[in-house]
């Protein structure tokens, strides 16, 4: 039994890459999930138009009466209207297409940066983790999601231009945190539809630590930052999931999908008991605990070599 003691507050992450198609929004969900299918109350956030997180996690924004766009732009409404619950530990925010237009509807607002943390605030309290799901853009949504987060993950694929795109991602993330939030963090790296069998995806790992370790000295987001384990495997399992509107722990549980996201989310807990704890939330919560156990499904070194398609 392991506690993340002395944390004021939950940890935010926003989840963002400016690339679709990396595994983002698979990612968020199924590492939420993880989470809060390890004893850890989760709080997912989809904050990109498209409502691909709400549709994966089998929410119908449609049949909502408010969404993540009303706590923008709506002041009457407050974060518990917009809040369903999708599993036992697991909250949602969902999104709609309408969200889109608060892009332009926030231009003239001078408090447009903070609106998500300020509505929010009042729920910090009730999760140890919330998850933002970024839209692959760089506007006002995704400077609500940095100016609120405590860290950011970055899931990209082990490919020459996905690299080349994370250097620039991380470099936007610096300058976007210089001025909404000084003290946040790029943290994790997690690797998607990852082939590590092939000597392209070795290179580009090997360049992208080799990236990281040179920044460990730099006065720098992510000078602090890893790369997850276990890189998450291509699976057809995982892509077949949002379809029916369930988490890969929902839809096929025994998968490689779902020991590698299960893998990476014990990971992610153990990293986070050997950091210092942050101080950036202003709302006091419990400290979570949450086992941490490796099982007969966690993936070997030797099976992640395996590419499993169907």
């Amino acid at each position: 039994m392991v506690s993340d003691a002395g944390r004021r507050g939950p940890r935010i992450i926003a989840v963002i890459n400016q690339k679709g198609g990396v595994g983002k929004t698979t990612s968020a969900v199924n590492l939420g999930a993880a989470l809060a299918d390890a004893g850890l109350r989760v709080l997912m956030i989809d904050l990109d138009p498209q409502a691909h997180m709400s549709l994966h996690l089998g929410v119908d924004s449609t049949s909502l009466e408010h969404t993540v766009y009303d706590l923008f732009v709506d002041e009457s409404c407050k974060a518990q209207q917009a809040i369903v619950r999708v599993d036992d530990n697991l909250d949602a925010i969902a999104a709609e297409t309408d969200l889109a237009a608060a892009e332009s509807e926030l231009a003239s607002d001078p408090r447009r940066n903070e609106i998500l943390r300020s509505r929010l605030e009042s729920v910090f309290n009730r999760y140890d983790v919330i998850l933002i799901d970024c839209p692959p853009s760089l506007g006002v949504l995704t400077i609500n999601a940095l100016s609120m987060a405590t860290e950011v993950f970055v899931p990209m694929q082990a490919h020459f231009l996905a690299l080349q795109g994370v250097g620039k991602l991380l470099e936007t993330i610096g300058m976007v945190c210089s001025s909404v939030n000084p003290g946040l963090q790029v943290t994790g790296i997690i690797l998607c539809m990852h082939e590590r069998q092939t000597m392209l995806a070795r290179e580009v790992v090997s360049d992208l630590e080799n990236f990281i370790e040179s920044s460990r000295d730099q006065s720098v987001p992510w000078s602090q930052c890893r790369v997850l384990r276990p890189p998450i495997r291509r699976n057809i399992k995982l892509a077949e999931a949002p379809s029916f509107g369930q988490t890969i722990f929902q839809y096929e549980p025994t998968c490689h999908g779902a020991n590698d996201y299960r893998a990476l989310a014990a990971d992610v807990m153990a990293g986070w008991l050997k950091t210092k704890p942050s101080d950036q939330s202003t709302s006091s919560t419990e400290d979570s605990a949450c086992v941490i156990t490796p099982t007969d499904t966690t993936p070997m070194e030797s099976d992640r070599d395996r590419v499993e398609t169907a």
